[in-house]
Order: structure tokens, then sequence, then C-alpha cells
């Protein structure tokens, strides 16, 4: 995954990837969850079906209404998917409460529920984008019941 902001703060302090998303979402949870909701690929594309996305629930289920016009373009399609999956961490950070992210040792992103359960949703992203399953709806609907 990448992530602009990070690049200066990596080379000023020598971490490697991982680590440095670690410290930022532990250092500033808030700024980091900031910047993981711009997904401004996924909201331009929405934008241009016509559907405005507000952080909530309802627009995970709008979302998996539309048209999966972004699979004709291979290039464009994980970058979607990425976003799609950060959207929805967004919804469930902001919607589910005890919701938090955090990141794998990989550097994956995840939530965290209350209930310790992580739930990757950069890979639900791609998933929805590649495949259209799991809903991005269906799976902020676990989320919320755990």
């Amino acid at each position: 995954m990448n992530i602009p902001f990070l690049d200066h703060w990596r080379r000023r302090h020598g971490s490697d990837y991982a680590e440095t998303l670690a410290t930022a979402v532990r250092n500033d949870p808030e700024g980091v969850g900031e910047l993981l909701s711009e997904c401004e690929l996924l909201r331009a594309r929405a934008s241009q079906a016509g559907l405005q996305l507000d952080d909530s629930p309802a627009s995970l289920g709008a979302l998996d209404q539309l048209p999966p016009r972004w699979r004709d373009d291979p290039e464009e399609l994980p970058w979607l998917g990425n976003d799609a999956g950060l959207y929805l961490g967004t919804v469930i950070i902001r919607t589910v409460p005890g919701a938090v992210w955090d990141v794998w040792p990989s550097g994956q992103p995840v939530v965290r529920l209350a209930s310790g359960r992580e739930i990757n949703v950069v890979e639900a992203g791609l998933d929805w984008a590649v495949g259209g399953a799991p809903e991005l709806s269906q799976v902020y609907a676990e989320a919320s019941e755990a």
C-alpha cells in the first residue's frame, strides 16, 4: 500500500514501512485515519456514477450496487480495490464502537474490533473490486455485529 505522507516520515526516522505505519497509527490514530479515509480514486469513480460517499453504512450498500466498470481497466482495478477497502475500514471505524485501525507486521492496515477480531479490509476491498464478493455492506454488517 502506498501512503505518500509516510515517505517523508520514514526517511527522517529510518524505519521500514510496517514499523513506520504502526508507529503513526499509535501516535496519531486520528490523523492516520483521516489520511486512510481519503480514498480519492474510489470517491472520484463514485461521484462520476452520481454517488456521494458520506462515510455511512448506507454508502457501502450504494457502492455494492454500482456497475463494476472499473473491472475494464486492469491497471486501475487494484488501486480502486485498495481504496474500497480503506473506505470500508473508515466506515467501520467511524460507526462501530471500539473499532480502531491497526497494522500487521507486514504493514497491512487492518481494522481491530472491540472484540479483538481483526478485519483485513484492504483484502475485502480488493475481493469486492475484482469479483463483487463479499459485498462491502456484508463485511460491514458482520463487523457491526461482532
